[in-house]
């Protein structure tokens, strides 16, 4: 795991996320990213991972650190999962957190292999801490076949607080490898 990736699982861990920016696990801003952003208090965040088991190690008890593998290559048959976080949704009257996002996921050649629009990510009702950080709903999961093409395939999440009224788009990538 690279030192980079350790860093930023830190911050999920420890929730540690203001209204202006991600923080490091000294509590130093950090600065946004393509794939990490805040956007008027709404953060999110797109993980690559090669964790087959991404899920269990997420779901631990709050003092447990989950580690993930971060995955910026990979070879057919292997799989991959792009996990998307958010933080600081804003809550409606009656306490409850609407967050919806655009998925796309394009091709080395440029076309969409995959594209939704407004998704749910989140709807109900979430804690009112602003650092806690969340795991959206849907969940990208990719094994390269032998006739995808090999090369760069984009994921971009268009990440929306519809209660907020604030969108963050993200973007991230990763490599197929050649057979």
């Amino acid at each position: 795991m690279n030192k980079y990736l350790v860093a930023i699982v830190l911050l999920v861990a420890s929730s540690a996320f203001s209204q202006d920016a991600w923080h490091d696990e000294n509590g130093n801003a950090v600065p946004d990213t393509d794939a990490r952003k805040v956007v008027e208090g709404f953060g999110g965040w797109l993980l690559v991972t090669s964790d087959v088991d991404w899920q269990q190690k997420w779901e631990t008890p709050s003092n447990a650190v989950p580690r993930f593998t971060e995955a910026n290559s990979i070879a057919r048959g292997n799989p991959i999962f792009v996990l998307t976080f958010f933080s600081n949704p804003q809550l409606s009257a009656s306490g409850e957190a609407d967050v919806t996002c655009d998925i796309d996921v394009t091709r080395p050649d440029g076309t969409s292999s995959a594209h939704q629009v407004d998704a749910t990510c989140f709807r109900g009702t979430l804690k009112p801490d602003r650092r806690h950080v969340y795991l959206a709903a849907p969940i990208i999961g990719f094994i390269g076949e032998p006739n995808d093409p090999a090369g760069q395939w984009v994921v971009r999440v268009t990440l929306k607080d519809t209660v907020r009224h604030v969108v963050v788009p993200l973007k991230t990538s990763f490599v197929l490898l050649a057979k």
